[in-house]
């Protein structure tokens, strides 16, 4: 079991944003402003997931799962919050969010079928972001040093998603899912994220006039294909989902526990 705590980010979501605010460089900066945009619906559909899931488990079994959850809840809402006003400046700046619709379309043919479905499907989609967030903790520069409060952003979500990786896995467990089924889900989640994430990209270039630039395409190649790049970082750990004795703990978290601890400035914990 992890502690986890909820914490409120001393960030001013208020002002202005950069057309290019990641370094200065329009594919970095569309790519992680279509992840922004994935995220208020997304993280709601994780938080319906988790509650449902723990209200399926017998009584006598809740107990051991309580913290966790209330504490998963807490953080996954505190992120759509902050994401749901970082959109904002995105819809400011004529950018249009077709993520978020398709997706939510999707999940409507989820409603009402065993809880232990959109359990697989929030576990396989939190593997997704705890070993991006471990990525990126352990590459801050990709970042940038232009716009202090997004970094800060991102790396305070990626601590938390790194912190958090193992509830909705373990309830999963808990209700007995099975080994086929949750590789189905990862498999599925696989497609669709990645799809889905690559279209709201090559679109946010598109409405930002930069996508047919050659600028914006060597950039995409040394972020994602480069030494120190998304891909090379992160195709290890997203493989290791597929072993039948996986769990999300055997990822190690020590970046995350680091940047909370020498970041202590950056946040308040709420309640405590």
């Amino acid at each position: 079991m992890t502690d986890l705590v909820v914490r409120r980010l001393l960030v001013d979501m208020d002002a202005p944003m950069a057309r290019h605010w990641c370094a200065g460089d329009p594919f970095r900066t569309a790519f992680f402003n279509a992840l922004s945009m994935s995220f208020p619906m997304g993280e709601q559909f994780f938080i319906d997931a988790v509650r449902q899931g723990y209200k399926a488990l017998p009584a006598d079994v809740q107990a051991q799962y309580h913290a966790e959850v209330q504490g998963f809840v807490g953080q996954e809402a505190t992120h759509r919050r902050l994401h749901a006003l970082y959109n904002q400046h995105l819809e400011k700046l004529g950018l249009e969010n077709r993520w978020g619709p398709r997706a939510q379309e999707r999940l409507r043919q989820l409603e009402n079928i065993d809880p232990r479905h959109p359990l697989g499907i929030t576990a396989a989609n939190e593997h997704f972001t705890a070993i991006f967030a471990d990525w990126l903790l352990k590459n801050p520069l990709w970042l940038g040093g232009e716009d202090h409060r997004l970094a800060t952003l991102w790396l305070w979500h990626s601590a938390e998603e790194s912190e958090h990786r193992n509830v909705a896995f373990d309830l999963y467990r808990a209700l007995g899912g099975n080994e086929a089924w949750r590789r189905t889900w990862f498999r599925r989640v696989t497609v669709l994220f990645m799809s889905d994430l690559l279209r709201q990209t090559a679109l946010n270039l598109r409405r930002d006039g930069t996508l047919w630039r050659w600028r914006t395409w060597t950039s995409a190649a040394s972020f994602l294909l480069g030494k120190q790049g998304l891909v090379r970082g992160t195709f290890r750990p997203w493989r290791d989902y597929w072993r039948p004795d996986f769990h999300p703990s055997q990822h190690d978290a020590q970046a995350s526990r680091d940047w909370l601890e020498a970041h202590r400035s950056a946040y308040t914990v709420v309640g405590g």
